[in-house]
C-alpha cells in the first residue's frame, strides 16, 4: 500500500468533499420535481468497501444523509460485492431501510477501477407522489401510503429496469416528474462513481482502504476528544408536541460517558393511528445531527464522527415505529428531536444551546381535487416546503423563515405558480412572531394561497407548533404558534385533509423561534432596528422591551 504524507491525505480528503458536492449538484440540476431542484431535499455520499460513509455533500438534509449512512450497509448485505457488475445500481424506498417514508428513493452504485469494486456512491431524493392516499397523515398503515419497493436492482450492467420504472410511473399522479427524478438519481450515482475513480487515477490510489482509515480514525479521535470535555452523567428532557389525536410526550435521556454519548427515548408516547409515526432510523438521523451541531461541529460528517453517538428507543414508541405503521409524515416529529436533545444538552452547555425553534418544516403537499380527473382534466401534485423561525442563539438573534434542522430551502413563489394551478397572493415575514429576549427569536412567515383557476385543490396538513410554541431559554420568551385558516374562518388543527375551493384563500402562518435571555437586556439599538425593519410592533417594543419612543 502506498504511504502518503498527512498533507497528501488531507488533499485527498478535501478532494472527496468536492466529489460528493459535485455529485449532489448533478442530482439537483437534473431533477424534475421542485422539491428536489429548488429545495434541495437530497443527499449524496461516498462509501468504502465496508459500507462506511467517507464523505457527504454539504447540500442536503440530515434525514437523508444520516439515514443513508446506514442504508448502504443494508443494501450491501442484500447484494454481496462478488455478485456486482460494472453499471449496476441498486434501489429501495423501504422506510425502515432508507429514510423513513416511501417518497424517498435511495440508490447505491459500485465504483469500478481496473475491474475491481473500489467503493460505492449513494444518493437519496424525494419523489413527489407515489400513489396511495398521497403525502399526508391520513393513512392507517404503510399500505395506504403508496408503493413500497424492497431492495432491488434498478440498473443491471448499464441497462435500466424499464418495468420497474413503468410500475413507479403507473402508481403516481406525477409520472413524468417521477421518471425524471429517477434518471437524476442515476446521474448522481454515475457522477460520483466517475469522479471517485478519476480521483484515484490522479493520485495513484489502487484502493481506498488507507485513505478511508485516515478519514474515519481522524474524525473519530476528534469527536471523542470533544466528548471527553463534557461532564459525565445522564441528562433528561421532555417535550410536549401537538400530535394528531392528542398531544404527544417526547422524552429523552442523554448519557455522556468517556467514549460515547447514548440517547434513549424511553418514556416517549406510543404510536399514533395516523401517519406521523417515525422509524428509528429517521429519529436517529436528526438526533445525532443535533448533537453533532454542538459537539465537534467543525469535524466532517462521516462514519468516524457518527460512530460515538448511539440512539435507542422502546419498540412501538412513536420515535421507533415498527412496520406496517403509517409513516408518511415522519418528518413532523422526527424534526422535533433536536429541540428535545437540546433540552438535555442545555444542562451540560448552557452557553452554547439555542432556544427552541419552529423546527419541523411546514410542509404543504397538495394535489388536484377528485373531480378534476373525473372530468378528464390533467391531474397534478406538488409538495411545498416553508419554514418558521429558528431559536435565538446565546449571542445572536434567531434566523427568520429558515430551515433548521431540515436544511430544506423554502419553495419559491414563481416556481410554485409555474408548475401547479396555485396562486400565491402574499408571502411576508410575520411581525412579532419571534420570541422576545436579549436575543430575539427568528420570525415565521405568512403565506396566502388560492386556486389559480376554477378547480379546487386538496391540501394535506401535518405541521407542528400550532398549540405548543417554541420555548425560550435563560429568560427568553416563547415564539408565536403557527396558525392555519381559510379566509376569515376559525383556526384549523395542524393535521388533516383540507379542501380549498375557487375563491377561497388559505392563510398559513409559520411559527416563530423562542428568545434567549431576558428582554430587558436587549440593546436599544437592536430594538430600534427591529422597529425600523417592521420585525416588531411599537406595542411589543413598549410593553415587552421597555422602549420609550424615538431618541
Amino acid at each position: 500500500m502506498t504511504q502518503f504524507s498527512p498533507t497528501e491525505l488531507q488533499v485527498m480528503w478535501n478532494r472527496l468533499l468536492a466529489v460528493v458536492e459535485e455529485q449532489g449538484q448533478a442530482l439537483i440540476r437534473a431533477a424534475f420535481s421542485p422539491i428536489v431542484r429548488e429545495c434541495g431535499d437530497i443527499s449524496a455520499g461516498i462509501f468504502d468497501l465496508k459500507g462506511r460513509m467517507l464523505a457527504q455533500a454539504v447540500t442536503g438534509t440530515p434525514g437523508h444523509i444520516n439515514t443513508m449512512a446506514e442504508a448502504v450497509k443494508a443494501l450491501m448485505a442484500n447484494f454481496p460485492t462478488q455478485t456486482i457488475k460494472p453499471g449496476d445500481i441498486y434501489m429501495t424506498n423501504d422506510p425502515w431501510l432508507a429514510s423513513g417514508h416511501l417518497n424517498d428513493f435511495l440508490l447505491m452504485m459500485p465504483a469500478f477501477r481496473d475491474g475491481r469494486v473500489v467503493g460505492f456512491t449513494a444518493c437519496t431524493s424525494h419523489l413527489v407522489d407515489l400513489g396511495g392516499l398521497g403525502m399526508g397523515p391520513e393513512g392507517s398503515d404503510i399500505f395506504d401510503e403508496g408503493l413500497l419497493i424492497p431492495p432491488c436492482k434498478l440498473v443491471d450492467g448499464g441497462q435500466i429496469n424499464d418495468l420497474l420504472v413503468e410500475i413507479v410511473k403507473a402508481n403516481s399522479r406525477e409520472p413524468i416528474a417521477n421518471e425524471g427524478d429517477i434518471y437524476a438519481l442515476i446521474a448522481c450515482c454515475e457522477t460520483g462513481a466517475d469522479r471517485l475513480v478519476g480521483m484515484m487515477d490522479e493520485f495513484g490510489l489502487e484502493e481506498l482502504d488507507g485513505l478511508a482509515e485516515h478519514i474515519i480514525s481522524t474524525s473519530r479521535r476528534g469527536t471523542l476528544a470533544e466528548i471527553t470535555k463534557l461532564p459525565a452523567g445522564t441528562y433528561r428532557n421532555r417535550l410536549t408536541v401537538d400530535g394528531y389525536e392528542a398531544e404527544i410526550e417526547l422524552v429523552a435521556s442523554l448519557t455522556v460517558s468517556e467514549n460515547r454519548i447514548d440517547l434513549d427515548f424511553t418514556g416517549t408516547s406510543g404510536c399514533s393511528k395516523r401517519g406521523i409515526n417515525v422509524p428509528l432510523n429517521y429519529a436517529t438521523a436528526y438526533t445525532v445531527f443535533a448533537m453533532r451541531c454542538i459537539i465537534g461541529p467543525e469535524i466532517p460528517n462521516n462514519a468516524g464522527s457518527l460512530e460515538p453517538f448511539r440512539v435507542s428507543g422502546p419498540k412501538g414508541c412513536i420515535l421507533n415505529a415498527r412496520s406496517p405503521a403509517p409513516v408518511a409524515m415522519r418528518h413532523v416529529l422526527g424534526q422535533m428531536t433536536p429541540d428535545l436533545v437540546y433540552g438535555c444538552l442545555h444542562q451540560v452547555l448552557p452557553d452554547r444551546i439555542p432556544a427552541e425553534g419552529a423546527s419541523s418544516m411546514y410542509d404543504l403537499p397538495m394535489r388536484h381535487a377528485p373531480e378534476v380527473t373525473r372530468a378528464g382534466l390533467p391531474g397534478w401534485a406538488i409538495e411545498l416546503t416553508h419554514n418558521g423561525g429558528t431559536g435565538a442563539r446565546p449571542a445572536k438573534d434567531g434566523l427568520s423563515a429558515t430551515a433548521f434542522p431540515s436544511g430544506v430551502w423554502g419553495s419559491q413563489v414563481e416556481i410554485t405558480e409555474s408548475v401547479a394551478p396555485v396562486l400565491v397572493t402574499r408571502r411576508e415575514l410575520r411581525p412579532d412572531s419571534g420570541g422576545a429576549g436579549q436575543f430575539r427569536g427568528g420570525l415565521g412567515q405568512r403565506l396566502e394561497l388560492t386556486p389559480a383557476n376554477d378547480q379546487a385543490f386538496l391540501l394535506f396538513l401535518a405541521v407542528e407548533r400550532v398549540r405548543n410554541a417554541a420555548q425560550g431559554r435563560m429568560g427568553g420568551q416563547a415564539g408565536a404558534c403557527g396558525r392555519i385558516r381559510v379566509d376569515d374562518g376559525p383556526d384549523l388543527p395542524g393535521k388533516g385533509e383540507l379542501r380549498i375551493d375557487p375563491g377561497q384563500t388559505l392563510i398559513f402562518e409559520t411559527p416563530g423561534g423562542g428568545g434567549f435571555g431576558s428582554p430587558a437586556e436587549r440593546s436599544r439599538e437592536a430594538v430600534d432596528r427591529d422597529l425600523a425593519e417592521g420585525l416588531i410592533s411599537e406595542q411589543i417594543a413598549r410593553e415587552t422591551y421597555g422602549w420609550e419612543g424615538p431618541a
